[in-house]
C-alpha cells in the first residue's frame, strides 16, 4: 500500500493485421501437443517441480528481503517508520489483521512520543481504516476516517474509505454525502461518480422524491484544498498509469500510420512506423506479421522469415505467419520448406485458396529445381 494517504485509489498481398489470439501450438502433422501425465511420484533426488532437495534447503538460507522496511516514511521517527511499512507490507499481501497491529503499534508510538505531525498520523489512520474495511469491520473503519478527517480535514482517502463503509452499512445519506465531497476535491475518481448514480437510486427509493431535502448538509470543500490536491505529486502507479496510456495511444497511431502506408503501397514507411510499435510492444503478433508484408514487399526475404518466425514464436499456430513465411522461403528459392508451412496453413483453415494456388506454384517450382539438380548432376 505504501504511503497509502498519497495514493489516488492470411492472403499475400499487403493486407495488414489486427492483434490475434494465441492458440496451441500444433505439430507439423496437425495433431494439438498434449503434456505427458507423470507416471506415479518423482524418485528422492530427482527433479520435482524444477527444485531437487539440496536447492529447498539451500532456499532456507537465504534471508528474506526486508529493504521495504526502510522505505521513507514521512516525518516520523525510524522506528515508527518501519511500523508503518510493516504494515503497507502486511496489507499488501492481504493480512489484514496483522497490518492493523502495526498500524495501531505506530500511532500509539506517536501519542507516547507527544508527535503531532497531522499528516503523518492521518495517513495511519487511514491506512488502519482501509484495513477494517477490508475486513468488514466496517464501524471501525468510520472511527478511523473520522479521525484522520480531524487530523487532515478533506483528505481525500479516508472520505473515500468512510462512504465506502457507509454504503455497505446502508447508511446511504452519509455515504451519498461523502462521495460528492470526494467529487468536489477531485472531479476525476470514476468511483464516486459511480457510487453517487447507484447510491440516489436507493435513496429515491428509500425516502421518495423529497430525498434530497432528507441529507445531511454537504460541506463546501474551501478552494484551499482543493488546490493542496492538485498540487501533490502524483504517486508512481499514476505516473505509471499515464505513461502507459501515452504508449498505448502512440502505438495505436504507429500502427495505424502503418497499414495507410501498405495500403498505399509505401513499403518502406510501413517498414518504420512496425518497428516503431516493437519498441513499444515487442511481443506484438501483428506488428511482425504486417513488418513482414513490407519485407516481402521489398524483396527482403530474410528479414521477412525472421519477422515470420518471431510471430509464431508467439502464436504458433498464425496462418498468416505461416504463409507470408512460405512466400519468404519462396523468394530464398526453398521451395521445400514453402510447400511445408502452406501445407500447415491448410491444415489450420482448408478454405485458404490463396494457400492452394501457391501451393500449386511451389509444388511445380520444387519439381522444376530436382528435376534441374538431377541433370546437373554427374553420372557415375
Amino acid at each position: 500500500m505504501g504511503n497509502a494517504q498519497d495514493k489516488p485509489s492470411g492472403t499475400g498481398g499487403a493486407k495488414t493485421d489486427q492483434a490475434t489470439p494465441g492458440f496451441r501450438r500444433r505439430s507439423r502433422a496437425g495433431s494439438t501437443e498434449k503434456p505427458k501425465a507423470g507416471k506415479g511420484p518423482p524418485e528422492k533426488g530427482s527433479m520435482s517441480n524444477g527444485a531437487t532437495q539440496g536447492d529447498r534447503n539451500q532456499s532456507k538460507d537465504i534471508p528474506p528481503d526486508t529493504s521495504y522496511l526502510d522505505a521513507p516514511a514521512g516525518a516520523l521517527p525510524s522506528h515508527l517508520g518501519r511500523l508503518k511499512n510493516e504494515g503497507n507490507h502486511l496489507f499488501k499481501n492481504g493480512q489484514f489483521a496483522d497490518a492493523v497491529e502495526k498500524y495501531s503499534a505506530a500511532i500509539d508510538g506517536c501519542c507516547d512520543a507527544g508527535i503531532e505531525s497531522g499528516e503523518d498520523l492521518c495517513i495511519l489512520y487511514s491506512n488502519r481504516a482501509a484495513c477494517y474495511l477490508k475486513d468488514g469491520s466496517n464501524t471501525e473503519c468510520i472511527q478511523d476516517c473520522t479521525r484522520a478527517l480531524e487530523l487532515q480535514p478533506f483528505s481525500l482517502k479516508p472520505l473515500l474509505r468512510r462512504a465506502t463503509a457507509y454504503e455497505s452499512m446502508e447508511r446511504y445519506r452519509q455515504a451519498y454525502v461523502d462521495f460528492k465531497t470526494v467529487l468536489q476535491i477531485d472531479i476525476g475518481v470514476q468511483a464516486a461518480h459511480d457510487s453517487v448514480h447507484r447510491i440516489t437510486k436507493q435513496l429515491i427509493e428509500q425516502d421518495g422524491p423529497d430525498w434530497r431535502q432528507k441529507l445531511p448538509e454537504i460541506p463546501l470543500v474551501p478552494l484551499s484544498a482543493q488546490q493542496h490536491h492538485r498540487q501533490k505529486d502524483p504517486s508512481a502507479e499514476l505516473v505509471q498509469a499515464r505513461e502507459a496510456k501515452k504508449a498505448e495511444a502512440r502505438f495505436a497511431s504507429l500502427k495505424t500510420e502503418g497499414n495507410e502506408h501498405v495500403r498505399k503501397s509505401q513499403f518502406h514507411d510501413g517498414l518504420e512506423k512496425y518497428s516503431e510499435c516493437l519498441k513499444i510492444k515487442p511481443d506484438e503478433c501483428s506488428c511482425f506479421t504486417n513488418r513482414a508484408i513490407c519485407y516481402l514487399r521489398l524483396g527482403c526475404f530474410e528479414e521477412a522469415k525472421q519477422d515470420c518466425d518471431s510471430a509464431l514464436k508467439l502464436e504458433p499456430t498464425n496462418k498468416k505467419a505461416f504463409y507470408r513465411r512460405a512466400l519468404a522461403f519462396k523468394g530464398l528459392q526453398d521451395y521445400l520448406s514453402s510447400s511445408s508451412d502452406l501445407q500447415e496453413v491448410l491444415q489450420l483453415d482448408p478454405n485458404v485458396h490463396e494457400a492452394e494456388q501457391e501451393l500449386e506454384t511451389v509444388t511445380g517450382l520444387l519439381r522444376q529445381s530436382l528435376m534441374d539438380g538431377a541433370q546437373h548432376t554427374p553420372r557415375v
